[in-house]
């Protein structure tokens, strides 16, 4: 069973970064976990995909809002998973989750929360203006 651990959020003013973590555990199933990704969900709003990675060979994707501000990343030796995130807006403020699944995704599929099967905690990031 995969668990994964997010940490790295908090508060910081528009135009600043943060660096999101996710640690997986959980070996050898973290092997079978191809897809990984970063959601987000503020108050009132559906939860939202925001990057995506297939692990195997390293392909990303982004949702448009986001595209040039934030990358995703992952350390193999690490079991990690990051997101970095630039230039960072008030519209950016949400609970940020990590998320893994076994299959792979092409298209929108990946920014469906119903597309994967394992969750973080979530950590909070809030953006002022």
């Amino acid at each position: 069973q995969v668990q994964l651990v997010e940490s790295g959020g908090g508060s910081v003013q528009a135009g600043g970064s943060l660096r999101l973590s996710c640690v997986a555990s959980g070996y050898p199933y973290t092997y079978s976990m191809r897809s990984m990704a970063w959601f987000r969900q503020a108050p009132g709003k559906e939860r939202e995909g925001v990057a995506y990675v297939s692990t195997r060979d390293g392909r990303t994707l982004y949702t448009d809002s986001v595209k040039g501000r934030f990358s995703v990343s992952q350390d193999d030796a690490k079991n990690t998973l990051y997101l970095q995130m630039n230039s960072l807006k008030p519209e950016d403020t949400a609970m940020y989750y990590c998320a893994a699944d076994g299959r792979l995704w092409y298209s929108s599929a990946w920014s469906q929360p119903g597309s994967y099967n394992t969750w973080g905690q979530g950590t909070q990031v809030t953006v002022s203006s």
